[in-house]
């Protein structure tokens, strides 16, 4: 039986090893939990997630939406787990996240052909030197040992940002009385509990927002943020306005108290099923525990909630892909070494587990000595690999956005015309590939 080694049990190593397993092939998948958990990991089972319990729209429309159609297209582990854990959010996916990895971790134990190894892997070099195919998938909190052992193969430094988690708080301690629930744009949906503030509890929350005490950086790091995930401090800093155009912008919502656009809003949205667990939404924050009760419990409804998981900080460290990967997400000097995850320098859950799709189909052609498959970049998944292996200068994390695939800005229609057409055209491509590589 062909064997592949995979570092990490995240959603990009639980896609791989989820490919390869169904193909017959034995997998070795390496998880340091629960024998050494990093700073920001908690739960023993894989997939774990550590930010946001949503995997954003799931409109095709969206690019996030259609990336999750590709995704099922390929029989996606991810998306089935979404699916079997959802809880409601509006246009959302969003899951239970406790169900979601269960299911993953279920799932994957139940093929004969895993032998999992609770230990921290770090020796790459011994690939270099074996040939054996190997898939990295340690995301961006790859250990320090692993971080120098690869430094020597690919010869390039890394580069990091900071990604700040949200808060979750206790459903029942919150006073519904201040807000109400709703979704922007959508008079139907009760998916949303929106915390209302009026101006002048604004600016109080604004002002003590602004001087609250965050967590310092050591000396060697730097303040350097992607932006799609701002902390909600270093938003504030920006301008008085900022928060009300991003996080907190009131656009699309009614107070059916007074009938009338609040002034501002905290989105709180359900962490499980039960909606006993409710996380603020665009809140990552680095500012120390005792600060994150004292500043947002000045939003009216949460003056006296409990919280369940503070916002915290935490290094994210990724490669320079556009210098090293090739297309088929394997290093360019030795062909038999994959990586995929955020490790690779995509953004977001699904983005991360996509590449743990493609990076399988890869190894499994390596093992059989078939033509590696390049993907093409009117999809998705093709689109973001392509940007990420053939950007010029700097690689920083890139999200799905329609902006990536070559022919979006060469399409004269209105935008959401241009997206459907799109959106049906990379569907039409996968299907036509599918024979490829899906059992």
């Amino acid at each position: 039986m062909k064997e592949v080694v995979i570092v990490g049990a995240g959603l990009a190593g639980s896609e791989a090893a989820y490919y390869l397993l169904k193909k017959g092939v034995k997998v070795i998948l390496y998880e340091m939990k629960p024998l050494k958990f990093s700073p920001a990991h908690k739960n023993p089972n894989f997939a774990e997630l550590v930010c946001s319990n949503t995997f954003g729209s799931m409109e095709i429309t969206n690019a996030s939406g259609l990336l999750k159609k590709e995704m099922e297209l390929l029989d996606s582990i991810v998306i089935k787990a979404a699916k079997e854990s959802y809880v409601p959010a509006g246009k959302a996916l969003a899951v239970d996240r406790n169900l979601f990895s269960e299911f993953i971790t279920k799932t994957l134990k139940s093929f004969e052909n895993l032998t999992v190894v609770n230990e921290e892997f770090y020796n790459v070099e011994e690939f270099v030197n074996n040939k054996n195919p190997i898939i990295i998938a340690t995301g961006p909190l790859t250990s320090e040992k692993l971080f120098n052992n690869l430094k020597k193969i690919i010869n390039k430094e890394y580069l990091y940002f900071f990604d700040a988690i949200s808060p979750i708080v206790d459903s029942l301690t919150i006073d519904y009385t201040k807000g109400f629930w709703g979704s922007r744009y959508q008079e139907d949906s009760q998916d949303y509990f929106n915390c209302v503030l009026t101006k002048e509890d604004y600016d109080l929350f604004y002002n003590e927002l602004i001087k609250a005490e965050v967590i310092e950086f050591k000396e060697f790091e730097k303040d350097i943020y992607f932006e799609g995930c701002l902390p909600i401090e270093e938003m504030a800093k920006r301008g008085y306005k900022t928060l009300l155009y991003g996080p907190m912008k009131p656009v699309g919502l009614k107070d059916p108290n007074t009938n009338k656009r609040p002034y501002a809003v905290v989105q709180l949205r359900k962490e499980n099923k039960e909606g006993t667990m409710l996380s603020l939404v665009g809140f990552q924050t680095k500012m120390k525990y005792s600060e994150q009760q004292r500043v947002f419990r000045l939003i009216p409804a949460l003056k006296n909630t409990e919280f369940l998981r503070y916002g915290s900080i935490h290094k994210n460290v990724f490669i320079q892909s556009n210098y090293v990967l090739s297309k088929y997400l394997n290093l360019r000097e030795y062909s038999n070494i994959f990586f995929a995850g955020q490790i690779i320098g995509v953004e977001g859950y699904l983005a991360s587990a996509a590449t743990g799709i493609i990076a399988a189909i890869n190894v499994f052609n390596y093992v059989n000595n078939k033509n590696f498959i390049e993907f093409p970049t009117n999809t998705i998944i093709g689109a973001l690999i392509d940007y990420i292996t053939t950007k010029e200068g700097e690689l920083q994390p890139i999200n799905p956005v329609w902006n990536i695939i070559p022919e979006y800005n060469d399409i004269n229609l209105p935008k959401e015309q241009k997206r459907l057409l799109l959106a049906n055209k990379s569907i039409q491509t996968l299907k036509n590939m599918l024979f490829y590589f899906v059992k």
